[in-house]
């Protein structure tokens, strides 16, 4: 099982590194950058990125299970009735 402490430290890094280009955008609008925002808040992204992408995949969806039944039982039911066809031949 993956450590769930560490998916919400990654969550947690990518929200600092979000606010921090947004600090970096509104220095940069006064005309006074400071690049130390910008490239701090590009870190915390990478680092927030790499910790939260070891989630464990979702699982796989039943939302359309009844339509999908029903195509595979579509297609079961030419071949059975070309199999059929060739019997009475």
């Amino acid at each position: 099982m993956v450590n769930e402490f560490l998916i919400r430290l990654g969550t947690f890094f990518t929200l600092i590194g979000v606010c921090l280009i947004i600090l970096f955008s509104v220095t940069y609008i006064g005309n006074a950058p400071d690049f130390k925002y910008f490239f701090l808040g590009l870190i915390s992204m990478v680092i927030g990125w790499r910790l939260s992408r070891r989630k464990a995949p979702p699982p796989p969806s039943v939302r359309f299970a009844y339509i999908r039944k029903m195509r595979e039982n579509s297609k079961k039911r030419p071949e059975e009735g070309k199999e059929g066809k060739k019997e009475e031949e």
